[in-house]
């Protein structure tokens, strides 16, 4: 299991009641932040989320409300006397940026700054990854170069029935391991055990897409293929489809086309513009087409099991 925590669901400016773009995924103690518009440290802190515990950032695009956060929060770690590896990715650009700011140069900080920096015309990059997630990299297409992400957990192994194992004759931990990796084993008195009718098929993992901003486009669509959650902007309702379009980005509608054509399960709206203060419309507009949708909620955790 891991959680989604959106914590800016504002379009372009802050309002009384929503911030900009950001979304914290917390798994077993880790943590990737996706984008980290103005307002995202302090977001972290109103909500508890540590932020020494960051593995990476990844950044969609160029645009100040989705990184003009990322100094500030970088500053805070350093600050705090971090001291392990951050992975930030993001387009071109954005390195150069962020070691322009004073302090921020990666020599000057306290722990290394890993930059993956995506080119215009990309198709596919793995980001970022240990040994139980994947994060990784498509284009989306916007006014300006940008890339969403897909949050994906590795493929574990299947789950071995103990009992059984047990009245094969198996005894020791590290025979247990060895089935569980589908392994055979020799017993002390020479019988062989196989991990067939013991183990368990594998288990897939948990993911979640992050499309912002975006017009309708196939890398959206990719990421979201399968995914459990999708966390997708929807700017405008369908009354202002031209407006989108001629921005670079989705109404409530494209969103759930999207996430029903890339077959996933769950559908959060975000990226609302200001025109919003009530996200009813939007949310009904794209439960008309799938109804496994609601409006992301700042500071609210959605919870991912497979």
């Amino acid at each position: 299991m891991f959680e989604v925590i959106p914590l800016g669901v504002g379009a372009a400016i802050p309002t009384p009641t929503r911030h900009l773009a950001g979304a914290l995924v917390r798994r077993e103690g880790r943590a990737v932040l996706f984008d980290c518009g103005e307002g995202t440290q302090l977001q972290l802190v109103r909500g508890g989320l540590a932020r020494g515990r960051l593995d990476a950032i990844c950044i969609t695009h160029l645009h100040g409300d989705h990184l003009y956060g990322l100094p500030g929060l970088v500053t805070t770690l350093a600050l705090l006397e971090r001291t392990d590896p951050l992975t930030i990715a993001g387009p071109v650009g954005l390195r150069a940026m962020m070691e322009a700011m004073p302090g921020l140069r990666s020599d000057w900080l306290s722990f290394e700054v890993r930059y993956v920096e995506l080119a215009e015309g990309f198709e596919h990059a793995v980001v970022f990854e240990d040994d139980e997630v994947t994060v990784e990299a498509r284009p989306l297409e916007h006014r300006v170069f940008c890339a969403g992400f897909r949050y994906q957990e590795k493929t574990r192994p299947g789950s071995l029935d103990g009992d059984a194992a047990r009245a094969a004759g198996v005894s020791e931990g590290w025979q247990f391991e060895a089935l569980k990796l589908r392994e055979t084993i020799t017993l002390d008195d020479g019988r062989v055990v196989s991990p067939d009718g013991l183990v368990g098929p594998e288990r897939p993992g948990g993911a979640l897409a992050y499309v912002l901003d975006t017009a309708p486009c196939d890398g959206a669509r990719q990421l979201a293929a399968g995914a459990d959650l999708v966390l997708h902007e929807a700017t405008f309702t369908e009354a202002h489809a031209e407006r989108a379009a001629e921005v670079g980005h989705s109404t409530a509608r494209q969103a759930a086309e999207t996430a029903r054509d890339a077959g996933a399960d769950r559908l959060l709206l975000t990226h609302f513009s200001a025109r919003y203060t009530d996200t009813a419309p939007l949310v009904d507009e794209a439960r008309a087409v799938f109804p496994a949708t609601e409006a992301a909620e700042e500071l609210a955790r959605y919870e991912v099991r497979r």
